[in-house]
């Protein structure tokens, strides 16, 4: 059993201020963090330490595509180096003609609690034929294809081809940034989609639930759909059995917002979690689970220990 997550990679340069800074405005950061980022290496982090943690999940593989720069660039080097031994990167494609990372500038707001995120990436993206040159060396040993929906028109050529060659493998996407057109063409193609609230929002939908029950009849080929809402928990929808469910968001006694950055891909590790290893949880278990680990992962820095959800559940 394995899963492969299609996505960019990022080099996170975090800053924590006490506000937003206004236009031409001088403000000291109270401290500054730097990581590995990206929506599927965050969801692959998180996976892996599940799946370690789990006995019955010692067979299942995880993968990443990635564009990266120069394979023996410092930021190649240093983002190989970061990722434990449970993610496979050897379908990683390097642009060697490139040494800079793609990289995110946040500043995290203390007064609000929110952060704004600025994106520089000069690295080509990945091609088609590039994508099914790695899904012929995959083949059919894969179990899941995970797309975070960058680039739709070339992942939605990608999610065809797989149809075509290797039917029986599920696909799951992203729907998240309200701007990017497309998107819907990809959750109309998908077997899972996970929907952003800022996705939702743009539009038009003003809940979770309105925003699965009217992708619901666009979505033929989706077994399920689900929409995260923030500190209201996410909706999941068994498309089968026609169950809607909500599931709040999980809070510890005492808790406090100390790093949002990740929380969606967090809750997607905690949902893929639950459908590779955990066949015998019913829906609701599993939405449960997965808000338990990105209202975990919310209450502290980084992705570190995050499999402790584990143990309490």
């Amino acid at each position: 059993m394995s899963l492969v997550a299609v996505g960019a990679c990022y080099v996170d340069t975090i800053l924590t201020t006490p506000h937003y800074p206004g236009e031409d405005e001088k403000l000291r950061a109270s401290s500054i963090s730097h990581r590995r980022g990206g929506n599927c290496p965050n969801t692959l982090e998180v996976l892996q330490q599940l799946i370690a943690h789990s006995k019955s999940a010692s067979k299942v593989s995880l993968n990443l595509v990635a564009v990266l720069p120069a394979k023996a660039s410092v930021a190649s080097q240093e983002i190989l180096a970061g990722f434990g031994p449970g993610v496979q990167l050897e379908h990683c494609i390097y642009r060697e003609q490139f040494n800079e990372p793609a990289s995110s500038y946040i500043i995290k707001s203390q007064a609000s609690g929110s952060r704004t995120i600025v994106n520089y990436n000069e690295l080509p993206e990945m091609t088609v034929e590039e994508f099914t040159a790695i899904a012929d060396k995959i083949g059919s040993n894969a179990t899941w294809f995970h797309f975070e929906g960058r680039i739709p028109e070339v992942t939605l050529a990608c999610i065809r081809y797989l149809r075509q060659s290797y039917p029986s493998i599920k696909i799951s996407v992203e729907a998240e940034k309200p701007a990017r057109p497309g998107l819907q063409e990809l959750a109309n193609e998908a077997d899972v989609v996970f929907y952003s609230k800022s996705w939702a929002h743009g539009q038009g939908y003003a809940s979770a639930e309105e925003c699965l029950r009217k992708q619901w009849p666009m979505t033929r080929n989706a077994s399920f759909l689900c929409c995260t809402w923030g500190e209201d928990g996410a909706v999941a929808l068994d498309t089968q059995a026609g169950e809607l469910l909500h599931s709040p968001a999980y809070t510890a006694p005492d808790f406090e917002v100390v790093d949002t950055i990740g929380a969606g891909d967090t809750f997607i590790a905690g949902l893929l979690y639950a459908w590779l290893c955990q066949e015998n949880w019913n829906l609701a278990t599993k939405i449960h689970f997965a808000n338990r680990v990105a209202g975990m992962k919310v209450g502290q820095e980084g992705f570190s220990g995050l499999d402790k959800a584990l143990e309490s559940f």
